[in-house]
């Protein structure tokens, strides 16, 4: 307490004119000097205990302070007092919750990060590995057509890591906050066909239908280039799913409260199991035999989300995997 120079200067002023009250009385009468003593005796004594109880609550609070800039885990709560000091200490403790949830957030997205990178390392680990093997191949084969064979399915790995470095980006964006979604009155057709003319050519190579029914004139709010991009993840997961001879079918409802794209395969559907997790990051379900890096359907929800709809999924009753892209008008 003495350490601070206001008290010590308002000590030296109180003195002074203790004594100067003290003389004085003294002057007038011994009594009334012998009061003028006791009453700034009083007086100081008065003062010094309260304001010794005012920096013992200061010195909790600076504690209070220090433990949190340690990260301690004791939290220090005052009880609850009226008073300008009760105000501060309040504040202090909200302070002190606030900046211990951000570090607890800190921390997991730390660990994220640390997890996101080592999926990624695995993701792309294994396509590498894949590449160096049939290249070791390509380097002893002599026949062409093995040869070609080869050169093919190496070409095919490098889309693929193309497809996974270009998803990975996209997401780092839209994590960051960088992407500015362009908001427009556009129309569904649109965007769905936008979204197949990449895969029209597999579709037909792999012989699977495709069968539309799209509402005319149902038109949502949202940015048209990522909301193609959305789709398209769901088509591709359509299509890895039904396999050679399979089926997709998409549906536009336009209802007055919301338009709904529907996409049904006639792939086996999800495991019980998987549905919880089919749009977290890098999930690729408990079958380790899944096609896919689990980051298509991540991509997908983070897009249509952040544009105020929603994604679910779900197994058909008469099979096969249901998506369901809803947006509210």
């Amino acid at each position: 307490m003495f350490r601070n120079r206001e008290i010590r200067q308002f000590l030296v002023l109180f003195v002074i004119l203790a004594f100067a009250a003290a003389a004085a009385g003294f002057v007038i009468h011994p009594a009334a000097g012998i009061l003028s003593l006791v009453t700034a005796a009083a007086f100081g004594t008065a003062f010094f205990v309260f304001t010794k109880a005012r920096y013992k609550n200061l010195s909790q609070i600076s504690e209070q302070i220090d433990l949190v800039l340690h990260n301690a885990d004791h939290l220090f709560i005052s009880e609850s007092e009226e008073g300008e000091l009760s105000i501060l200490q309040s504040e202090i403790t909200k302070m002190t919750l606030r900046i211990r949830e951000q570090n607890e957030a800190l921390k997991k997205e730390k660990q994220h990060l640390a997890d996101s990178l080592a999926d990624i390392a695995h993701q792309l680990r294994t396509p590498l590995t894949s590449a160096n093997l049939i290249l070791s191949l390509l380097e002893n084969a002599s026949d062409v057509k093995e040869r070609k064979t080869l050169l093919r399915e190496t070409e095919e790995l490098f889309v693929q890591m193309d497809w996974l470095v270009t998803s990975l980006l996209k997401l780092s964006r839209l994590d960051a906050g960088i992407v500015v979604f362009q908001e427009g009155n556009i129309e569904v057709k649109s965007v769905i066909n936008a979204a197949l003319r990449p895969f029209l050519i597999p579709m037909e190579l792999h012989n699977i239908v495709l069968q539309t029914d799209i509402a005319e004139g149902a038109r949502i709010r949202g940015d048209a280039g990522w909301l193609s991009e959305a789709v398209q993840n769901v088509i591709k997961n359509c299509i890895e799913s039904a396999g050679d001879n399979g089926k997709i079918e998409i549906v536009c409802e336009d209802t007055p409260l919301f338009v709904e794209i529907t996409l049904h395969d006639s792939g086996s559907g999800f495991k019980k199991e998987d549905l919880p997790c089919l749009f977290d990051r890098f999930y690729r379900g408990k079958n380790t035999d899944t096609a896919g890096y689990g980051i298509g359907l991540a991509l997908c929800k983070t897009i249509i989300t952040r544009q105020g709809g929603t994604v679910t999924a779900k197994n058909h009753p008469k099979g096969g995997a249901v998506f369901s892209i809803r947006f509210p008008k």
